[in-house]
């Protein structure tokens, strides 16, 4: 059995820190529209360039500026424009927050099954998050992918060089962590976490002989 992990709000916080990171965006263009329509036209213009930029805080730094920019009609002063880049570079400075349990869960896994990294987002950006955790020494292999479809997980799963009913994937995102990885017949553990982007979200209940749902992260230890 392969147990893979998905990284960001699985070990350690990340979405809490976009979402400081979007108010304060908002705080910034409040002269042009209210904070919850400039969230709206941010994630908007994301979706836009989702496959332009991928995931992670370079593709949110463009995206920002870019809705700037628009909503702004083009007035945004060049300080303005150096103040978002400012905010992408805290984004990128924040400190990496292990999540509780998830050192005490690695410790109990590793040796007795291979453990994986399987995340998406900016290599560097992941490289750097994974080094300041101390967490890499617990994984047999990092896969930092551009998107997690079934083809994507499929790819991961023949390179490890086992069927896919020996993988198993713990995240907290049903869209990107869950679904793929039953479509392909393996197995999944859900670990909810409090603060989800609206892009990971889907609305209806996922019901498998597969699937498993935890309220932390030490519980999937009774799975094992």
């Amino acid at each position: 059995m392969v147990i893979a992990f998905d990284a960001d709000d699985t070990l350690w916080v990340n979405e809490p820190y976009f979402r400081e990171i979007e108010d304060q965006f908002g705080e910034l263009m409040e002269d042009y529209l209210p904070l919850h329509s400039t969230a709206k036209e941010l994630f908007k213009t994301e979706m836009d360039n989702l496959a332009l930029y991928g995931y992670g805080v370079k593709g949110f730094m463009l995206s920002m500026v870019e809705t700037a920019i628009r909503v702004s009609e083009g007035t945004l002063q060049v300080d303005g424009i150096s103040k978002i880049l400012d905010l992408g570079k805290e984004l990128l400075e924040k400190p990496i927050e292990l999540l509780p349990g998830v050192e005490d869960v690695l410790q109990s896994l590793h040796g007795k099954y291979r453990l994986v990294i399987a995340t998406k987002g900016d290599l560097l950006d992941q490289e750097r998050k994974l080094s300041k955790s101390g967490l890499a020494n617990y994984f047999h292999h990092i896969e930092i992918m551009s998107e997690k479809n079934e083809s994507d997980y499929a790819k991961l799963i023949k390179h490890l060089d086992i069927p896919a009913s020996e993988f198993c994937m713990i995240g907290n995102s049903l869209k990107s962590d869950v679904l793929p990885v039953l479509g392909l017949g393996g197995h999944a553990i859900h670990i909810p976490y409090h603060t989800t982007w609206a892009h990971e979200q889907i609305s209806h209940r996922v019901e498998h002989e597969n699937f498993r749902e935890v309220t932390e992260i030490a519980e999937v230890l009774g799975f094992f």
